[in-house]
């Protein structure tokens, strides 16, 4: 797997809890079987970049279907022949932080 996506979005018309429509997408991201992360900001998601951004397209559509304005945050680190990275990059800094090294 070669990419890391971070995702964010929600639709801005619905009022301040918008908890539903954030399940709808990251129901569609479960369903993909796709490595991914929920977070309280976004969700991270990673595999190989074509698979990935069909999933963030899938969000996109799933959350815009009922919105007449959404908004979407996208950060992605792409590594040529990394695997694992949803828990290597977080377990490097965590044998850091407890004086093993690493990088």
């Amino acid at each position: 797997m070669s990419v890391i996506v971070e995702l964010s979005l929600f639709p801005m018309d619905k009022g301040q809890s918008v908890a539903a429509h954030v399940a709808r997408a990251v129901g569609v991201i479960r369903q993909s079987g796709l490595p991914h992360q929920l977070t309280p900001m976004g969700t991270c998601i990673e595999g190989e970049w074509d698979e990935v951004m069909a999933v963030v397209d899938a969000c996109f559509k799933a959350v815009a279907a009922d919105s007449e304005r959404v908004y979407l945050t996208v950060k992605a680190d792409w590594r040529k022949g990394r695997s694992a990275g949803l828990t290597g990059k977080t377990a490097s800094v965590e044998r850091v932080l407890a004086g093993e090294g690493g990088a």
